[in-house]
């Protein structure tokens, strides 16, 4: 990744520090071009963040017609390749002196039986999901040294805690990412850095929108599945935004070691055959 030059774009009437409650703070996105890590990005760049994008995805014009208080950039990014993480994290420091705030959102999912997973597919799958997160860690957290309440904040999934069919990679690899997030919350603590997770449920990202739409009734699928939460609806990319801005601002200071679940209760709810129910 190195000779490549981040591009940088600053939306109308904005600046690279400004009112909010990320305002002044350095927040990297890992994965931020789109879908979720995209609408973090947008989030903490709303509350007057000054964030870096790291995805090998150029993201676009990352400040164009948005009415936000912060700042946003991009710097090429192969969360499994830890040249290409050092030499992110040199770019970052370079840039900025230092981060508060590292959000380890890149990650990718593959549906496949566990008889057609060949060891490159399992492989992809860690490097990406759990990997990732490792690198970004540990070479960006000197860059946390003396900062004011810096954090971590790792997306994870409820298939780290349950399972689809035909996901072992993917959710093998998320419930690392959770236990992941708990040694670093003991690890790190005692230098003041906190380490959370948050597990999404099934959200209207581009990728299951896709799923969505290969269905022959889209409008029952849709209805479907708002009907597996309790809340009556499927997760928005705002959603889990929310969560991890607030797990990353200091009214969030003594929580850490914490996998969150964002699954409009989803979980939580005991499922029941439909001669049962009293619905």
């Amino acid at each position: 990744m190195s000779g490549e030059q981040p591009s940088e774009e600053v939306a109308p009437g904005s600046a690279t520090t400004g009112s909010g409650r990320a305002a002044g703070r350095i927040v990297v996105v890992t994965g931020g071009a789109r879908g979720i890590g995209r609408a973090i990005v947008d989030r903490f760049a709303a509350e007057g963040a000054t964030v870096v994008i790291g995805d090998l995805t150029d993201p676009g014009p990352v400040g164009a017609g948005l009415d936000v208080a912060g700042h946003r950039e991009w710097v090429p990014l192969d969360v499994t390749d830890e040249i290409s993480v050092l030499e992110f994290a040199q770019s970052v420091a370079a840039g900025h002196g230092g981060v508060d705030v590292l959000v380890n959102n890149a990650g990718i999912m593959d549906t496949r039986s566990i008889a057609d997973e060949t060891v490159a597919d399992w492989d992809l799958t860690m490097a990406v999901n759990l990997r990732g997160p490792f690198l970004m860690a540990k070479h960006l957290v000197p860059l946390m040294d003396g900062r004011d309440d810096p954090a971590i904040v790792n997306i994870g999934s409820i298939e780290g805690l349950g399972a689809n069919t035909l996901h072992s990679s993917y959710a093998a690899s998320k419930a690392g990412v959770h236990g992941l997030t708990r040694a670093l919350a003991v690890e790190l603590g005692p230098a003041g850095i906190r380490c959370n997770a948050v597990a999404p449920g099934w959200i209207d990202t581009e990728l299951n929108r896709g799923y969505v739409d290969k269905h022959p009734n889209r409008e029952q699928a849709v209805a479907d599945l708002a009907a597996l939460h309790p809340v009556g609806r499927i997760g928005d990319a705002a959603d889990v935004a929310a969560t991890v801005l607030w797990l990353a601002d200091p009214d969030a200071g003594f929580v850490t070691g914490q996998v969150v679940t964002v699954d409009g209760g989803r979980m939580s709810r005991l499922s029941i055959p439909a001669s049962l129910s009293d619905d």
